[in-house]
């Protein structure tokens, strides 16, 4: 009803519409899903609303393929195909996408990027009829462009063709990223270096395989390090939990992809399962020594877990495909994950946590609206008692909204606001947050938000709101009588203005230097010329 309320109204203005592919059960995914989804759509603007069908523009969502999960592997070519049957069954509307989002998982090396997303725009627009693609058309590149490797390459990975179409694909974005900083360094031709990590002691190889995601010797290196470990649960927390650390520094700095991650998730799960038996022969032994017996254990303990965690998209929000992202993630580290799905109601969150009695709660949304809603979770968890650390992700989400909006409402020592920004991360944040390093390590993320927070309010300070009769007061006037337009440039193109260094400061902004520095002066003292009073990082600024 409210679907067909706001579409009554967007025809009264004579306004056309974008229609995204989403219904009560979440985004489309699927081809079916995509179509079912928009001639749904369709019949109730046109035959209810009886909106013009020419003034439909159909979004069905282009997903990120490339991830290394099996069930993204057929986004690509299942948005081609709805495409063309939307444009079958639905007369006179037009079709549209965000590219960008297809090639997510190769972020950082743009000509694999734009390599896919030329082969997919080619069967999309010629062969689908798709009509409208949101692109970068600095960085496009035409299909007749593409080297032939990387367009077979390409039309492997887009139309699903190969099991190993992804690593196909990563191996051919680690040779172009290498080739890259090549150039950087001066040099030209990318040279092969030979293997020698096998040489190295366990530990150092345990990280290099979980780094690069390798699982041939991970059996036979774990178990060597059991060996030689007090308790198998210290392989888990030392060299496999150094080795993601790495990971999410190394994608966090665009050095690594999200195939690579979820690969090194795998590796991570594998070698974790290889552990779990000694795990549990070991609690096994802990409770006959304390006189219990293992016949009355309850199978469904989880207490093998190292922790729990409830995972949701919130109300208002059916965005999903991150939050699956970071469940594996975290189930290939050996944490339960409680994924209660999406459009999650508040009540529904605190409910499932009390029930599942879970160790974090992470909240995830992608639309703006979402933003609000984890505010409002958060102060419902502080009214209710929950002692549970909260963690916020998603597309729209920021660590400077988490500091301002969502942390004053609940974050405490014992259960802090954290903004987690991707899925390489969460691994890191939660072992953290469950660890006897706690509290070092909120205290250091409190201290920065009350920073953030302070900066953010003290900026809001120097702002001054007029009436909008007073903005109308100061409208540009212009009087071309008064004030003659500019005259017709003597010379078209490139003029060389002389200029002495003298007369060209006193236009510079040091902000972004300072910035880059590092050199932030803390209210009134913020920013450039103010920042040479401030006591802390004045003097090092003036030098």
């Amino acid at each position: 009803e409210l679907f067909k309320e706001q579409a009554t109204l967007l025809k009264k203005h004579g306004a056309a519409v974008v229609v995204m592919a989403f219904d009560e059960e979440g985004q489309a995914a699927t081809e079916e899903e995509k179509v079912r989804i928009c001639k749904r759509s369709y019949d109730i603007l046109v035959d209810e609303v009886k909106f013009p069908p020419e003034d439909i523009v159909f979004d069905p969502n282009v997903l990120t393929i490339g991830t290394g999960m099996e069930e993204h592997a057929n986004y690509g070519v299942d948005f081609i195909k709805a495409t063309k049957r939307i444009k079958e069954i639905c007369p006179y509307v037009k079709i549209s996408g965000g590219i960008s989002n297809l090639s997510f998982g190769f972020r950082g090396v743009m000509k694999i990027r734009e390599s896919i997303h030329s082969v997919f725009l080619q069967h999309a627009i010629l062969e689908s009829g798709m009509d409208v693609g949101i692109v970068n058309p600095h960085e496009m590149l035409h299909i007749s462009e593409l080297e032939d490797d990387i367009k077979v390459a390409c039309d492997n990975l887009v139309f699903n063709k190969s099991e190993d179409s992804t690593d196909v694909m990563l191996e051919l974005t680690k040779r172009e990223k290498a080739r890259i900083e090549a150039l950087k360094n001066g040099g030209g031709a990318v040279e092969e270096k030979k293997s020698s990590w096998r040489d190295l002691e366990v530990i150092k190889r345990l990280e290099h395989a979980l780094i690069n995601g390798i699982s041939q010797y991970i059996d036979k290196d774990v178990e060597e390090a059991r060996q030689k470990a007090e308790k198998p649960l210290h392989i888990i927390e030392g060299p496999l939990m150094d080795g993601m650390n790495i990971i999410g520094d190394l994608f966090g700095a665009g050095k690594m992809f999200l195939p690579q991650v979820i690969k090194s998730a795998r590796v991570m799960k594998k070698a974790v399962a290889y552990l779990l038996p000694f795990m549990e022969k070991e609690k096994i032994e802990k409770m006959i020594a304390e006189g219990i017996d293992p016949e009355d254990f309850d199978q469904n303990d989880d207490s093998n877990f190292a922790g729990k965690v409830l995972m949701a998209t919130v109300k208002g929000d059916v965005h999903d495909i991150g939050k699956n992202i970071v469940a594996v993630v975290l189930g290939c580290n050996n944490y339960k994950v409680y994924d209660i799905g999406v459009m999650c109601s508040c009540e529904k969150i605190l409910e499932k946590a009390k029930e599942y009695n879970v160790d974090v709660i992470g909240l995830s949304g992608l639309i703006t609206p979402s933003l609000d809603e984890m505010v409002v979770v958060a102060k419902e968890m502080s009214k209710a008692g929950f002692k549970q650390p909260l963690l916020i992700g998603g597309a729209t989400t920021s660590k400077m909204h988490t500091a301002v909006k969502i942390s004053p409402n609940f974050f405490t020592v014992e259960h802090p606001v954290i903004h987690v920004l991707d899925a390489s991360r969460s691994v890191t944040v939660v072992s953290s947050l469950l660890s006897g390093l706690k509290e070092e390590y909120v205290t250091d993320i409190q201290e920065e938000y009350d920073e953030m927070r302070e900066d953010y309010y003290a900026g809001l300070e120097d702002r001054y709101f007029l009436t909008f009769d007073q903005a109308k007061e100061q409208k540009l006037k212009i009087d071309f009588d008064a004030t003659p337009p500019a005259p017709t440039p003597k010379t078209i193109g490139v003029t060389v203005a002389e200029a002495s260094l003298e007369d060209i400061v006193p236009y510079i902004d040091w902000n972004p230097f300072f910035q880059t520095w590092e050199l932030r002066g803390r209210y009134p003292n913020r920013g450039y010329p103010k920042i040479f009073d401030d006591e802390a990082v004045g003097g090092e600024a003036k030098k």
